[in-house]
């Protein structure tokens, strides 16, 4: 069934499941109250009857745009859902940092947690934090901005952003981040999953998808 829209298009249909790239500023899940209902999962049960109730295997924060696998059955959300958590699947991102960054490429790490007085804000902690690892390469350099491709090798909350942002990563703010950079509208933050490769759940055969960057 076609679910194309302004905020979700349908990239890939499978029976066990369907690869779609959302918007920056549309949920991939629904948050609390009847306003916040309306994300990826809820269009995707919608538009695919039969659909589990709950077919997330991974998420992209609101405002992050681009790729996104959601299973339509048990078997298949077992199987992806595990191939997230062993690390066995590859993402990248495109992002525009809000400045210029003068190093080529390197590796981050960086142990970080939720604010509690201040969701969902994350921040630094040697002590209590749990490390994220990300590595990344300049691409580019666009007048007072820098093109950048991140390949996160663990897969936690806000990881690009505050590794971008903070001094003891690459120091830099990803363009449009309203929590850790200059402060922008929702919807405007310059971070786009822009590749998605995992085995097919029944087949076990390799699938890679592309989308292209919105900016």
């Amino acid at each position: 069934m076609a679910m194309n829209s302004e905020a979700l298009k349908v990239i890939h249909e499978d029976p066990s499941f369907v690869v779609v790239e959302k918007i920056s500023g549309f949920l991939s899940v629904p948050g609390r109250g009847p306003e916040k209902l309306d994300s990826v999962t809820e269009r995707v049960k919608k538009a695919y009857p039969g659909c589990i109730e709950q077919p997330a295997v991974h998420r992209l924060d609101m405002d992050t745009s681009g790729l996104l696998v959601v299973a339509r059955t048990a078997v298949a959300h077992r199987n992806l859902s595990m191939q997230f958590q062993n690390r066995e699947t590859e993402k990248r991102y495109i992002a525009l940092l809000d400045g210029i960054l003068k190093a080529e490429k390197g590796r981050i790490e960086l142990p970080f947690r939720l604010d509690i007085d201040n969701r969902p804000y994350q921040i630094y902690d040697e002590i209590h934090g749990k490390v994220g690892i990300t590595l990344w390469e300049r691409i580019g350099i666009e007048e007072k901005f820098t093109r950048i491709s991140f390949q996160p090798v663990t897969g936690r909350t806000h990881q690009l952003r505050v590794h971008a942002a903070h001094e003891k990563g690459l120091g830099i703010p990803i363009v449009g981040d309203p929590l850790y950079g200059n402060g922008a509208e929702p919807g405007k933050l310059k971070l786009h999953a822009c590749e998605l490769s995992f085995h097919h759940p029944d087949s076990g055969e390799l699938m890679k998808f592309s989308s292209p960057s919105p900016f």
